[in-house]
């Protein structure tokens, strides 16, 4: 193993899981059939499992790891690009309801959820939904998509990025008394395929800008082709237009109470400037049983903070479930 990763493994199952609106979830699992079973939420949202990098910061030894591709991207079927007059259906509710699904399907009682960046977003929402299925929590990139959130990361770090934000603002074609999120999820849930990918490549553009001072920055189109950046620009812009389909934006912090006593850490980057570390620090602050690392030399994830990760859950490993 090297300092920050086991060594790579494949999934020893997977499978399509049939789930409500005519969506079927992707699923995988591995690591080992009799480990503590953990879950990883991927980011975006929109992101997908990617190359399964995610298996490597949990001890494969110790862990039954389950990945699922969310509703609408990745493996998963329908693409949320394909099925615009679904797009509704896409919600947080529906998430938490997939992968109750999912935990049914694999016969798990309670697990470890870990996520990153949005994965993070709805580790929160369910865990707050279903307390007594969650054993710990370990969030990288923490994010509650308030609208507080989004309206940073879509108006306030244009401050930082002028130039930058003048082009997004420009392209999104905003209407008078339209937040330009709100402008690209309409454009993007239009049947005008042309406009959705010219909306598309102007929100990857900027989703590239204000990263672009993370240490470990790459851009958005060295990770995406035009397929998965749909996707991911129709989702994340579907979710924060609709302020994470939470109550009032800040729901999460509100229900604080209801996980207080479930161990955790939350693990952020210093230098996210699309993300401040104010989130994690408001929750930590609501959260008695959690803990804070700050990592000072990054942004929105990193090595470093991957390798806090991967600590933190080697400590949880050698815990039982609930304890």
């Amino acid at each position: 193993m090297s300092e920050d990763l086991y060594p790579p493994i494949e999934p020893f199952e997977s499978g399509l899981l049939q789930v409500a609106h005519g969506n079927r979830i992707y699923w995988e699992v591995s690591g080992n059939p009799k480990g503590k079973p953990a879950l990883y939420l991927h980011g975006g949202p929109g992101s997908g499992l990617g190359s399964g990098s995610y298996r490597q910061r949990f001890d494969p030894l110790k862990y039954l790891i389950v990945g699922i591709d969310q509703r609408g991207c990745g493996r998963s079927r329908p693409l949320a690009a394909e099925a615009i007059d679904e797009l509704h259906t896409n919600t947080t509710q529906a998430l938490i309801e997939d992968i109750e699904a999912v935990r049914t399907r694999l016969g798990i009682g309670a697990w470890l959820i870990s996520g990153v960046s949005w994965g993070t977003t709805l580790a929160l929402a369910y865990a707050e939904e279903h307390p007594d299925k969650i054993s710990e929590l370990v969030l990288v990139a923490v994010t509650t998509t308030s609208r507080d959130e989004v309206d940073w990361i879509t108006d306030g770090v244009g401050r930082i990025f002028p130039e930058a934000w003048q082009r997004f603002e420009r392209d999104s074609g905003r209407r008078p008394g339209e937040r330009v999120v709100e402008a690209y999820a309409r454009r993007l849930a239009t049947s005008d395929v042309e406009d959705r990918l010219r909306a598309a490549r102007a929100w990857n553009d900027w989703e590239t800008a204000h990263i672009s001072l993370d240490p470990n920055w790459v851009p958005i189109d060295q990770r995406f082709d035009d397929e998965r950046g749909l996707v991911f620009a129709t989702l994340v812009t579907h979710y924060w237009a609709n302020d994470g389909f939470l109550r009032d934006g800040k729901e999460i912090l509100k229900r604080m109470p209801v996980i207080a006593h479930i161990p955790a850490v939350l693990i952020h980057g210093r230098r996210d400037i699309s993300g401040p570390a104010i989130t994690p620090w408001a929750l930590h602050n609501h959260w008695p049983a959690s803990r804070l690392v700050i990592v000072e030399s990054e942004g929105h994830g990193g090595p470093q903070s991957f390798r806090e990760m991967r600590l933190a859950l080697d400590a949880f490993a050698g815990q039982p479930d609930g304890e």
